[in-house]
């Protein structure tokens, strides 16, 4: 089975700038993404998602490296100083490249 490499970032970001993420996400050359609810707590608090305002998404996007870096590098510069923010990278193999 052939395998090929690409990158997963991981956006952990408020609810509210979700479809402005999507955007990005797909202005900088993402084909695709998956977004998912969830909660949590760290350094700045816990965020239970009980009520509209306190709601978190996870969004996961498989790409190319260097498309990952492009829209990690612009979210943490357009959102990173005023919105709750964690990107983070892995490593991945997919089977259908070009997909990714």
């Amino acid at each position: 089975m052939e395998k090929h490499k690409r990158t997963l970032l991981v956006v952990i970001a408020e609810a509210n700038i979700e479809r402005m993420l999507v955007q990005d996400i797909r202005r900088l050359g993402a084909a695709g993404y998956t977004v998912t609810d969830v909660r949590g707590g760290g350094h700045s608090g816990v965020r239970e998602g009980t009520w509209e305002a306190d709601r978190t998404i996870r969004m996961e996007v498989v790409c190319e490296g260097g498309v990952a870096d492009k829209i990690a590098e612009h979210m943490l510069a357009e959102y990173g100083k005023h919105y709750g923010l964690t990107l983070y990278f892995s490593e991945v193999s997919v089977l259908r490249p070009n997909k990714f």
